[in-house]
């Protein structure tokens, strides 16, 4: 009960005791300094540490601190650069020792850098400090799935169309600024106004001949992007903007033969094939029963008893849940040691090979809140089915302080990798709040024995 002592023992001090959160994850961070070894290698990577110039970058400590606290006061990165004056609790925090605040630039850096794999063990190794408290047992575990969206408008073929027109034009006038011979017709005028044409029309006879005029359109403008692709330059920018072009020609491509397939040929395009954005293409369309389709990411969480988030899993695809449920009880089981005597979920994760696994795995009681075919529910009795059924409709409630409580409902991270990492940092979030709470709880009954 280290951890515990530790925290009486600041609770003396006004700062820390009306920021409870940051008390616990500081005295986390002090008593277990090899959490902070986990993430070093990502935020230091193949850099060498010089000898010359300023020496005035933050040390990997206080890079986690800082990233720990933007994402528990659901900060931007200069927001955190204002929060190191504006902020005491800040300052002790991050451990600026009365030096300057650093700047956004340089925490974006390094932040940036830590990849998900890295959180996600940090979240196990808090969650065994937990264990080892007293604050969690293991003994249930819930899985329920949700979708975090991905921050694009909703795609259509004739907006993404658009948004190739517009880049591409974009990046044609940044290239002649650096190339003379580049020669280009700006096309986003008729684009965009074809582009509100088809928005507003909702005929496909009258649809068909705009898009067959949008499409030659379109056809002119891959044409001039291949072209200044193909220009040879020795200036660093120009070659830098031709890279981004020639990705972006790839796109054009693919966007052209999709929109073509659909609108103009009547062609069903499998979602596999389908483009969801030409700037966040990691995209999935996700669709749950007669549900809205959302685009974005599937992720599958698993709790226990005390509410603390075990088990997190960003997905690619839209993998079915009852796919989900083996692979996430085996990897509790090997990240804690521990096998969970109960294991309550809805009704997606319901097979027989599901509960063959379960029972295989040495969980005694295994309940879904609703059963297929001929299975049942093992449980020891009809009331513990009834409690583990209750039980597991708090798996909502966690999913929904996590998405609204730390603005994760849409992703605003950039880029496949930083996607997964935001989420792994809001679940991290997440879970530091609902310690904090458990140990306030525990601090309090303490007090009240006395």
């Amino acid at each position: 009960m280290k951890i515990f002592s530790d925290l009486l023992l600041k609770f003396e001090k006004p700062d820390w005791s009306a920021n409870p959160e940051f008390c616990v994850i500081d005295t986390i961070l002090e008593s277990h300094p090899d959490l902070i070894l986990i993430l070093k290698s990502d935020i230091i990577g193949s850099e060498k540490t010089s000898t010359f110039g300023r020496q005035d970058t933050p040390s990997v400590e206080q890079i986690v601190r800082a990233a720990i606290f933007k994402e528990m006061r659901g900060l931007d990165y200069r927001e955190l650069e204002y929060a190191q004056n504006d902020s005491r609790i800040c300052e002790a925090f991050i451990k600026l020792d009365g030096r300057n605040p650093y700047s956004f630039q340089m925490f974006q850096k390094y932040i940036s850098r830590i990849k998900s794999e890295s959180l996600h063990r940090i979240l196990v190794e808090i969650n065994k400090i937990a264990i080892c408290e007293g604050l969690e047992d293991l003994k249930s575990v819930s899985q329920d799935a949700t979708v975090v969206k991905a921050n694009i408008h909703y795609p259509t073929n004739n907006s993404l169309v658009w948004d190739c027109v517009k880049t591409s034009t974009r990046l044609l006038a940044k290239l002649k600024e650096e190339i003379d011979n580049v020669d280009f017709i700006d096309y986003t005028k008729s684009a965009k106004k074809t582009f509100f044409e088809i928005n507003v029309t909702r005929s496909e006879a009258k649809r068909l001949p705009l898009f067959h005029k949008q499409l030659i359109l379109f056809t002119k403008v891959i044409n001039q992007t291949s072209n200044a692709i193909k220009k040879k330059s020795t200036n660093v920018i120009a070659m830098a903007i031709q890279v981004e072009l020639e990705k972006l020609f790839d796109l054009m491509l693919r966007i052209y033969d999709i929109t073509y397939r659909k609108e103009i040929a009547g062609e069903k395009v499998p979602n596999d094939e389908k483009i969801f954005s030409i700037y966040e293409q990691h995209t999935d369309i996700i669709v749950k029963g007669q549900r809205e389709a959302l685009f974005g990411h599937k992720v599958n969480l698993a709790a226990g008893r005390s509410n603390l988030v075990l088990d997190c899993q960003v997905l690619e695809g839209n993998p079915p849940d009852k796919s989900l449920f083996g692979q996430t009880i085996d990897s509790i089981i090997q990240n804690y040691g521990i096998v969970p005597r109960d294991s309550a979920t809805d009704g997606g994760y319901a097979t027989l090979l599901n509960l063959e696994h379960a029972k295989k795995a040495g969980i005694t009681n295994i309940v879904f809140n609703k059963t297929v075919g001929t299975m049942q529910n093992i449980a020891s009795s009809l009331n513990m089915v009834t409690r583990l059924k209750k039980w597991r409709s708090a798996m909502e409630a966690i999913i929904s302080n996590i998405k609204r409580g730390f603005n994760i409902v849409t992703c605003n991270w950039k880029g496949w990798v930083h996607f997964q990492a935001k989420v792994l940092w809001s679940v991290l979030a997440y879970n530091i709040r609902v310690l904090t709470a458990l140990l306030l709880k525990q601090i309090e009954r303490e007090l009240k024995l006395e």
